[in-house]
């Protein structure tokens, strides 16, 4: 079979030893790191990513197959580092002040991670003030935020404020997501886009940033 595959095919079972293994022996053939990245790693979580969605699998699997998936990112990231591999993009995330649920925001950043996305994970309970300071500061294109509570809704509204305050509308994108939130809301906050689940969010964000 051919490496590439086995590697995918590994990390959709959530082998992390295996995918850890055919990293490493794709890496010692001298595969490109990017190649083992985009055909091997990202490959599978994409499939993980799509049955996730059609509600094939569920939670423990996804996070099965993310552990999977950084053992074969942990042999790569070296070897990033020393090529300057550009990432496809860096996007800030974090669940609202007032909120302290993030199972969700957490599944998101996961799956961003599997789709070659750079992340900072600013936790719960973030202030509006902080989601804009760290993407201005990262540089970072895109702001997601969630929330589990309709009653911290205002702490969305607020970080989009900040952002045509300063006059980063252009700049800095936001995404919104959780359980109370819907289009019409997202539409009504001025908020860019709207994830309706996790596999829905990192494919907005991908089209977001033209990836």
């Amino acid at each position: 079979m051919d490496l590439l595959k086995e590697i995918s095919e590994s990390l959709q079972k959530g082998d992390d030893a295996k995918v850890g293994e055919l990293t490493q022996k794709a890496i010692d053939e001298g595969m490109e790191p990017k190649v083992i990245l985009d055909d091997g790693l990202i490959a599978g979580m994409n499939v993980i990513g799509k049955r996730f969605r059609d509600h094939e699998i569920f939670l423990p699997h996804v996070l099965l197959s993310a552990r999977a998936m950084y053992a074969g990112m942990d042999l790569l990231r070296p070897l990033f580092l020393r090529d300057e591999v550009p990432s496809a993009g860096k996007v800030v995330l974090g669940t609202v002040q007032g909120d302290l649920h993030d199972i969700g925001k957490n599944l998101v950043g996961i799956m961003l991670k599997g789709a070659g996305f750079e992340i900072v994970d600013l936790g719960k309970d973030v202030a509006p003030e902080v989601f804009v300071d760290t993407a201005e500061k990262e540089g970072a294109s895109i702001i997601g935020m969630s929330t589990l509570l309709t009653t911290t809704a205002p702490g969305m509204v607020r970080v989009i404020e900040i952002i045509n305050e300063r006059g980063l509308g252009d700049k800095i994108k936001t995404i919104v997501g959780g359980a109370p939130v819907s289009q019409d809301m997202a539409d009504t906050i001025g908020a860019d886009a709207y994830g309706y689940d996790a596999a829905n969010a990192v494919e907005t964000i991908k089209e977001m940033v033209g990836v």
